[in-house]
């Protein structure tokens, strides 16, 4: 399979003084909508496919914007990880429910430091992005204060959980992203462990995948090809990462659904140049196959004067050949 994508310079331009801080999760709704969930003073700001603005909300609704999730019936799931909650949105921004109660459980974590966790504790603490089953069923990666995944049936009722800290079969450390393939498995990005880990809906190991580096987040489009958004080694998302010499940098990975890498794309050596990353943290998928890649490069560098005032906090690129 060849697969070579073209990045479209300048898409989704923002009013004039507006900014995204950081892009922190992005998703396509099923008339072609993009919204992207982001830590500026607009937190939710939707534009067409062209990349024109249409209209934003969730102003002051929102401690820190980290994953969206969109809904077969075009529903939003937005993870609020400092806010500890998981919130159910119509596209205009009405709330329809909760997850969680707003308080952190206790796993034990000292400050915000992810490598002290000392277990698995119940929902929420800082949980990162949300996935759906074929029944709407409501899967959770808690990763930032806590090292689980949770089930929830679609009216909220928790159903398991699983994960502990740690680096063997089924734990985690820092389970950062959540999808379900085509074969109805879990896949959970470890973020801290370089893995995929894929498990059965009832929490049961299967296999990890280690091709990646530091993933974000993953995505299955319908043939059930997974997309995967790796920060590499060299942003520095946090003062105590350590870098391997000559690490790579940010890219995104394609593999088929059995594990095969078909496509890896991003220069490390470049990373504000279009079509190149510097800090992916999400990514998704449109009907026509085009990927929309969400970056937080005010958290990974931007606010301490590390990355060059080019670098792209959201970019649209086109599949072609």
């Amino acid at each position: 399979m060849s697969l070579r994508f073209m990045p479209l310079v300048g898409w989704g331009a923002l009013p004039p003084g507006w900014e995204y801080v950081d892009a922190a999760g992005v998703g396509v709704d099923s008339r072609g909508q993009v919204y992207v969930f982001n830590r500026g003073a607009h937190p939710v700001i939707v534009s067409d496919e062209q990349g024109r603005f249409l209209h934003c909300w969730g102003e002051g609704m929102f401690r820190r914007p980290h994953g969206i999730t969109i809904a077969p019936d075009d529903t939003l799931f937005l993870t609020d990880d400092l806010g500890h909650t998981v919130r159910r949105f119509t596209t205009d921004g009405k709330l329809l429910s909760t997850l969680g109660t707003g308080e952190p459980s206790a796993s034990g974590i000292q400050g915000n430091d992810y490598r002290t966790i000392r277990r698995g504790a119940p929902p929420f603490n800082q949980p990162t992005n949300v996935a759906l089953n074929e029944q709407g069923e409501i899967f959770v990666s808690d990763g930032y204060g806590n090292a689980r995944v949770h089930r929830f049936a679609p009216d909220g009722t928790l159903l398991c959980s699983w994960g502990e800290p740690g680096s063997g079969p089924g734990q985690f450390n820092l389970p950062h992203g959540i999808a379900i393939d085509k074969q109805g498995r879990v896949v959970v990005a470890d973020r801290e462990n370089s893995r995929l880990q894929f498990f059965t809906q009832e929490g049961e190991f299967l296999e990890q995948w280690q091709d990646v580096l530091r993933p974000m987040q993953v995505k299955v489009d319908p043939q059930g090809v997974l997309y995967v958004a790796e920060v590499g080694y060299r942003a520095g998302l946090y003062p105590w990462t350590d870098v391997p010499p000559g690490a790579p940098g940010a890219r995104i990975s394609v593999f088929e659904p059995h594990g095969k890498l078909i496509a890896r794309f991003g220069d490390a050596d470049r990373p504000c140049e279009p079509g190149n990353f510097f800090a992916p943290h999400d990514l998704c998928l449109d009907s026509h196959g085009s990927l929309y890649v969400a970056e937080v490069v005010y958290s990974a560098g931007g606010s301490r004067g590390l990355v060059p005032p080019t670098c792209h906090a959201l970019q649209k690129l086109v599949r072609v050949g």
